[in-house]
């Protein structure tokens, strides 16, 4: 569909619609571009607050993924008043706010329309130099890919969403997903990453898809390595999964060679609609200690799930 919009002719224009890369890149200078993005949905928690942050923290990712500073954003909000009340909006706001501070980025507008139902987000503007961005075109062969952040998030807020889950897993998975990515980034940027992606709406295999496509690679992961937040296994189990993750399934069932050890349960985790999501971090397999070392001094619990490999098909093998 975007091919048949008019293409800029721009040469400032660094990353645009010509490629699959999470954010927009412009440059201004010669040491200086930004990083353009913008994300919103609709409440996927029922606490106004962690909504709010959860929407922020993914609104910034992309920005981080891509190894920029987000700088200022830019409030996106869908307001219905007849179901609403006032607080709830203020709550959202406020968790959006308060994660803005943490990663010192300033809110500096926004806009409000009314809608059938709440929607939140924000378009953010970085910073990054124009030769240090991290594409997910540039994966090399013999890389490893390390994973920064759990899987089941989709499968998990469909859960809550149906008042399945106990209020422990709601706080673990709201607390997964208000994390940024903003120290992954800043350890990634330390090990000289080559390729990074955060894992959103497309899942791990939608991503890792764009990855190699990108790269003109292919990929092999290992679904044992692969960590998987409590209790998405069950609920897979129990086809209490999102629409969005069937269909990313469907697409990656056409580019995956799956051995035939990983069930139906596992194709669902990894084909899973993450929100705010871990980056996922193509690096020289050298680099690997170096990177995990520095992801851990940040809190984070880094795993190499697989490798880059040649593949002039681009596809992905999933091992068990």
């Amino acid at each position: 569909m975007l091919s048949h919009l008019p293409q800029t002719s721009d040469p400032n224009v660094l990353i645009g619609f010509n490629s699959v890369d999470d954010a927009g890149v412009y440059k201004i200078r010669e040491d200086l571009a930004i990083v353009h993005t913008v994300d919103f949905f609709p409440p996927i928690v029922d606490d106004p607050y962690d909504y709010g942050a959860i929407a922020a923290a993914n609104s910034l990712s992309d920005i981080y993924a891509m190894g920029g500073k987000p700088v200022t954003a830019l409030n996106i909000v869908g307001y219905p008043p007849q179901s609403v009340p006032l607080w709830a909006l203020e709550e959202m706001l406020k968790g959006g706010a308060e994660k803005a501070l943490e990663a010192d980025v300033s809110i500096i507008g926004g806009h409000t329309i009314k809608t059938k139902e709440p929607i939140y987000g924000l378009a953010v503007v970085g910073t990054i130099h124009p030769t240090k961005i991290i594409s997910n075109a540039g994966a090399k062969i013999g890389d490893f890919l390390v994973l920064t952040k759990p899987l089941g998030t989709g499968i998990i807020t469909t859960a809550i969403k149906r008042n399945l889950v106990e209020k422990d897993v709601v706080k673990r998975v709201v607390k997964i997903m208000a994390f940024l990515n903003r120290f992954a980034s800043e350890a990634m940027l330390e090990a000289g990453a080559n390729a990074c992606t955060d894992i959103t709406g497309f899942g791990l295999l939608g991503h890792l898809c764009e990855m190699v496509q990108a790269s003109k690679t292919g990929a092999k992961i290992y679904m044992s390595k692969i960590p998987v937040i409590e209790p998405a296994y069950q609920l897979a189990q129990e086809n209490i999964v999102p629409g969005g993750t069937l269909s990313n399934l469907k697409f990656a069932n056409e580019r995956v060679d799956w051995n035939r050890e990983i069930t139906d349960e596992d194709k669902l985790i990894l084909s899973d609609a993450q929100t705010s999501g871990g980056l996922l971090i193509s690096l020289p397999k050298q680099q690997e200690g170096k990177l995990l070392q520095a992801l851990t001094a940040k809190g984070i619990s880094g795993v190499v799930i697989g490798e880059i490999i040649e593949d002039k098909r681009c596809r992905i093998q999933v091992e068990k």
